[in-house]
């Protein structure tokens, strides 16, 4: 491409034949711009063994040379992952990382895999999906292709490698419970760890058993109601109660439920925000459900464990002494038992305290008709309610269309799937209340999980015979709506 040089400017031409300069605009000061706010640098909760010796700054370097430039965060926990004992064994022969989406997680990754291939090591790199695991290969390749790195690739989705003549190498892989007997690497990386399930990990983590140095990467977000992987959970269980012996963890999140809008949570949970992430993005992923802006977002880990249920203690300890201020709209769930013997209806409303208030209204025969129902909500000033029950729903939503009252909110599989979550998530962070009704507590104390669909979720089923866990389940859809209900706050105006 031809390029021309400007060796001055013209001088334009005077009225009376002559030359003159124009005169000189006035400069206005230049105001200094205010350093740019960044998300929490360091993890909000971390386990590191004691090193002093780390290759961490070597891969950095190898990825900057690339025209990128690691962030800070990105150079901190890479200096953890990559620790080396006084032997040059990696102190952590198993490391996970979890953060928000779209902090930049997979690019720790990469600068991992880019420095095994320099120093001629093999790397099994393993996702969920196959998109994901072929987005991975083609990262990796740029970098290469930015360093005018010789390599040998196949592209072949499924079935993607990079090699080098050093003979390091990394094969792109999708998990299966069969995937990757036989074969031998010093690195195996577990992209999308919240996915990786009990069968896989049998079949994955003996391929870098032969290595002379062997190490596990496991990156990925916290697991949703449906995400069907355990092991990413249990291994951060372990780490943070102490409970592993070679095994690093760092993670940036939320300990309880957190207001979505509360921009603090924001900068304390994505490292990355004020570099590729900005406030208005992160406002504009907002939306109906508080729990999926929690978990992808805040970092949130949803602490329920599908084998248990609720204890009593854990119930009475919402118990209220005296009815606490309500503040708000009311919200109202119905459930239809699965046996269509009977039906029930549950209200919610916040408290001053940014509580959820529920109590039980009623479960009476089906073959009461749904009048009651109908009675009810035309006489309470209601936002939403939420119905749910085949056997039922339908017929209501009628009862109610020609009683001329608003609509109902008849939940899918997920959104029911969801709802339990976020209940259980409320009983753990107390942050629900109730009145201590007998029926309500010997039906929540008596409960157990049941699964629901194929990727992990769960509901409640009553343990004592003759027990209507549909109570308790109109509870639960009741504090769903309200918890969804949006919090009307009071506007400043600054002058």
């Amino acid at each position: 491409m031809r390029t021309t040089a400007v060796t001055g400017k013209k001088k334009a031409a005077h009225p009376g034949g002559k030359s003159a300069d124009k005169p000189a605009a006035r400069q206005k000061p230049k105001k200094t711009a205010a350093p740019a706010r960044l998300g929490r640098q360091t993890p909000t909760a971390s386990v590191v063994l004691p090193y002093t010796e780390t290759q961490g700054p070597e891969a950095v370097a190898l990825y900057n040379e690339t025209g990128r430039t690691a962030q800070q965060w990105q150079e901190l926990l890479l200096c953890d992952i990559l620790a080396v004992n006084e032997d040059g064994l990696w102190v952590h022969t198993k490391y996970g990382y979890s953060l928000p989406r779209r902090n930049g997680k997979n690019e720790v990754v990469t600068m991992v895999e880019l420095k095994a291939l320099e120093d001629g090591r093999s790397t099994m790199h393993t996702a969920h999906r196959t998109s994901t695991s072929h987005a991975a290969w083609e990262r990796l390749c740029k970098l290469l292709d930015a360093r005018h790195t010789q390599y040998d690739s196949i592209r072949a989705k499924g079935q993607e490698n990079i090699r080098l003549p050093n003979g390091g190498r990394v094969e792109f892989r999708t998990r299966s419970s069969k995937g990757g007997l036989g074969e031998g690497f010093d690195l195996l990386v577990i992209d999308e760890a919240q996915e990786y399930t009990d069968d896989q990990e049998s079949a994955l983590k003996y391929v870098v058993s032969d290595s002379q140095n062997p190490q596990t990467l496991f990156c990925g977000t916290p697991p949703t109601p449906v995400s069907s992987g355990t092991v990413f959970l249990k291994m951060r269980n372990a780490a943070l109660q102490g409970e592993t012996k070679n095994t690093g963890w760092a993670e940036w999140s939320v300990e309880n439920q957190t207001d979505p809008h509360d921009v603090e949570a924001w900068y304390e949970t994505n490292p990355s925000l004020g570099t590729i992430l900005t406030e208005r993005k992160i406002a504009d992923e907002i939306g109906s459900d508080p729990i999926d802006f929690n978990i992808q977002r805040l970092g949130l880990w949803l602490r329920y464990n599908q084998k248990s249920a609720i204890s009593q203690n854990e119930w009475e300890a919402l118990r209220c002494q005296t009815l606490p201020e309500l503040k708000g709209p009311l919200y109202a769930g119905i459930k239809f038992g699965v046996d269509g013997d009977s039906v029930a209806m549950a209200i919610a409303v916040r408290t001053a305290d940014g509580r959820i208030f529920v109590e039980a209204i009623d479960c009476r025969p089906t073959r009461a008709g749904n009048g009651w129902l109908v009675d009810f909500l035309r006489k309470a000033q209601w936002a939403a309610v939420a119905v749910d029950g085949a056997n039922g729903q339908d017929l209501l939503a009628e009862a109610m269309h020609d009683a001329r009252l608003k609509a109902p909110v008849l939940p899918t599989v997920k959104q029911i799937i969801a709802a339990n979550a976020a209940f259980e998530q409320a009983i753990f962070a107390k942050a629900l209340c109730h009145m201590g009704q007998p029926s309500l507590v010997q039906v929540a104390s008596n409960c157990e999980h049941r699964a629901i669909g194929t990727g992990g979720g769960f509901g409640y089923r009553a343990q004592i015979e003759g027990q209507k866990i549909e109570l308790l389940d109109s509870v639960i859809l009741a504090h769903w709506q309200c918890a969804a209900g949006k919090v009307h706050r009071r506007q400043k105006t600054s002058y």
